[in-house]
């Protein structure tokens, strides 16, 4: 039995609290370029040279990426053979705290979502936990922005639907959004499952490299269709026109009942922030 410290914990969350928020993922910048060298429109390739510039002034200058420094979601994968030695739960949220206030990031959790009194720490987190073989812990900040976390959705189609009924309810998804979720986006699908089982899919599935494709075939051949009708949108880079609408579609599955079929789309905006360690 492997024994971790709750300081070691908390002091880990810290570290990728500040360094998610001020450093874009690799794959989400390359994705950037990409689209940038491609683009046919001015303003669009102005645009997506403006967010590239973006990302590299916030790590250079060590400043958030966003002013919305989000709502901090973390996922846990605990190894059957680790004993925390601590209070796990609240490491974690300390670990936010102290990130948050180190690295002078915006405090946007109110501590009850109808009276609406800010925390002022950015706690609590969302945790997610799940436990693994082996004796390692793994922890991933994912600092979640609302301009795009509010036009995420979730619909329960019909066992009998197809491919086409999920695509067309994505791109629905990606039509409201319009603007107002800053494009380009990365989408993460979550299909299966039960309602809540959909949504944790799909806010996971925004965690895989944009660049990977899906191991499952189906599952891949929905990704490029899903990505390919929403470029051709031409919502494009802030909603000003172009052919980049969506730069990463990332699906995750799991078996369902036989009279559902739950979907979700959980949209993550060009800030596609996270970071992960394993102690």
């Amino acid at each position: 039995m492997r024994k971790i410290s709750s300081d070691k914990i908390r002091n880990a969350v810290a570290e990728l609290a500040v360094r998610a928020n001020v450093s874009l993922r690799k794959d989400i910048l390359e994705a950037l370029k990409k689209a940038q060298r491609s683009e046919t429109k001015p303003l669009a390739k102005k645009t997506l040279a403006l967010l590239i510039e973006n990302a590299k002034i916030a790590e250079s200058e060590f400043i958030p990426i966003c002013q919305d420094t989000g709502m901090a979601v973390v996922s846990c994968e605990i190894g059957q053979d680790v004993h925390v030695k601590g209070d796990l739960t609240k490491a974690i949220n300390e670990g936010i705290k102290q990130g948050y206030k180190k690295g002078h990031l915006r405090k946007s959790v109110v501590s009850d979502p109808l009276i609406r009194k800010n925390t002022k720490t950015n706690t609590p987190c969302v945790i997610h936990f799940k436990i693994v073989s082996g004796g390692a812990l793994k922890l991933t900040v994912l600092p979640k922005g609302f301009g795009s976390e509010n036009k995420s959705r979730l619909i329960m189609l019909k066992p009998t639907d197809t491919d086409k009924e999920i695509i067309g309810f994505v791109i629905s998804v990606v039509k409201a959004a319009g603007a107002d979720a800053c494009p380009p986006f990365i989408l993460g699908i979550g299909i299966g499952g039960t309602l809540d089982k959909a949504a944790h899919l799909a806010k996971e599935a925004t965690l895989r490299p944009i660049h990977k494709p899906n191991p499952k075939s189906h599952l891949g051949r929905i990704e490029k269709q899903i990505l390919s009708a929403a470029n051709k949108t031409g919502i494009g880079p802030a909603g000003l026109g172009g052919k980049t609408t969506c730069l990463g579609v990332n699906i995750l599955s799991f078996p369902t009942h036989i009279a559902g079929l739950p979907v979700c789309v959980n949209i993550s905006c060009h800030a596609m922030r996270s970071a992960s360690a394993v102690i």
